[in-house]
């Protein structure tokens, strides 16, 4: 099977796949050899969820990451689903005696969870058989497995479900399906279920409704059995303005070489899907409640250097109209700019100071203006590029302006202006260092 390095991921900044890579739904683990793995719905079109094959990211260092396409597929090229040609949703990924099973979900019809295995956490995974839910046909399944080696079967959209599953993990005990573990109602359960224990205690971890009247957010709730009752804990991440047409989140938590991060995802092309897997490090208070991390630009990596190529897809929030979206196969700016939108990165840190910045746009039919604030949407101005018009938002240009104000450490907010709709392109952005 083949296998790519990600070079342009050396800084670990988010997101974690590069322009035109679409993996969603993460869930993450950290396997025998020490590495993390990621297992996520790869999307394909903004017109409908997920697609019909699971690609693999892993890495050593949350800096550079590998894709391992097609590990599992329900149609075409290595269709290890006899029964079904349906796209596949939300994966896990659990590993026992020298073996990795991968639990999959397909979007229709009678039998939509199964298992397959492998011996590699790379797949490929084979032998895809369902999984009999008794009648309970629902999405996104977690396999939790506790101290004492007890596998628990975890699935379910607005109440999840949780079993026990028998010893070879491709079988639920069905006597003890246990449903509205959490729900929609008590705890703003959603879907997307993942378990972690931490000092004894349980955390369930899914898409959560608690705000904005979507499932937004990353929550927990908390308990002292893989049953419950659980408690509602709180946010782990939302991601909530990451796009103008964003949706859902759906992730994970893992530890990682002593630090806890939580994975996530966030929407492109102003629309539901063309998700991108994302991660923040996270804090456990003294109490076993979890701080809400922020969504960002840096990620797992720390403050980013402004002296290197700041790609603009990478924005980790968008205000009004503007979208991330593909120019090319390989390529993704800001596109359908209008007056008064915004975009911000979080955090660079500029030390003693830059002079100047350099931006890669494609200019519209009107001229506009890129406004550069620090810390808010509405921070201080450190520098104005002068956008010509007269342009086909196809051909770029490089323009500069002279930078005031910055060191230290702050988020960039690109702050825009102009006439009409699509008013120009941002392709990328770099800041350079004050002469000495």
């Amino acid at each position: 099977m083949l296998a790519f390095i990600l070079i342009a991921q050396l800084f670990g900044q988010n997101p974690i796949v590069p322009p035109g890579v679409y993996i969603a739904d993460p869930s993450a683990h950290v396997w025998p050899d020490g590495k993390l793995y990621i297992y996520g719905s790869r999307d394909e079109s903004p017109k409908y969820y997920c697609s019909w094959r699971h690609d693999v990211l892993s890495t050593s260092d949350l800096k550079t990451w590998t894709i391992t396409p097609n590990a599992f597929a329900s149609k075409g090229a290595g269709d290890e689903v006899s029964y079904s040609d349906a796209p596949l949703y939300a994966p896990d990924c659990q590993y026992r005696n020298g073996i990795y099973y991968l639990f999959y979900c397909i979007a229709s019809g009678k039998n939509t969870e199964g298992v397959a295995t492998s011996k590699s956490p790379l797949g490929p995974f084979t032998g895809g058989k369902p999984i009999d839910l008794k009648g309970i046909n629902e999405i996104d399944p977690c396999v939790f497995i506790d101290d004492d080696g007890q596998a628990y079967y975890i699935w379910g959209q607005f109440q999840a479900k949780v079993a026990k599953m028998k010893p070879d993990l491709t079988e639920i005990d069905q006597a003890t399906i246990h449903d509205n573990v959490v729900t929609e109602k008590d705890h703003f359960f959603h879907e997307g279920g993942y378990m972690i224990k931490r000092n004894g205690i349980y955390y369930f971890i899914y898409a959560d409704m608690s705000r904005s009247g979507r499932p937004t957010c990353i929550g927990y709730s908390t308990g002292k059995s893989p049953f419950g009752p659980f408690t509602y804990g709180g946010v782990i991440i939302d991601n909530d303005r990451c796009d103008p047409g964003n949706w859902n989140n759906h992730g994970s938590v893992v530890e990682f070489k002593g630090q806890w991060y939580v994975f996530y995802h966030r929407a492109t092309h102003n629309s539901f899907t063309m998700r991108k897997a994302c991660v923040e490090p996270i804090e456990f208070r003294a109490d076993g409640s979890i701080k809400e991390a922020e969504m960002t630009t840096q990620g797992a990596s720390g403050p980013l250097n402004p002296l290197i190529k700041m790609d603009a897809e990478r924005a980790c929030l968008l205000h009004g109209n503007v979208r991330i979206q593909a120019c090319t196969v390989d390529n993704e700016v800001l596109a359908g700019i209008k007056k008064d939108d915004k975009a911000a990165y979080k955090y660079f840190d500029f030390g003693t100071g830059v002079d100047s910045l350099i931006v890669q746009v494609a200019p519209g039919m009107n001229p506009g203006k890129i406004d550069v604030a620090i810390d808010t949407p509405w921070g201080e101005s450190i520098g104005i590029i002068e956008v010509p018009g007269n342009g086909d938002g196809k051909i770029q240009k490089t323009l500069s302006c002279k930078i005031m104000g910055a060191s230290g450490v702050h988020a960039i907010w690109l702050r825009f202006s102009g006439k009409g709709d699509d008013v120009f392109n941002v392709d990328w952005f770099q800041f350079k260092q004050i002469d000495k």
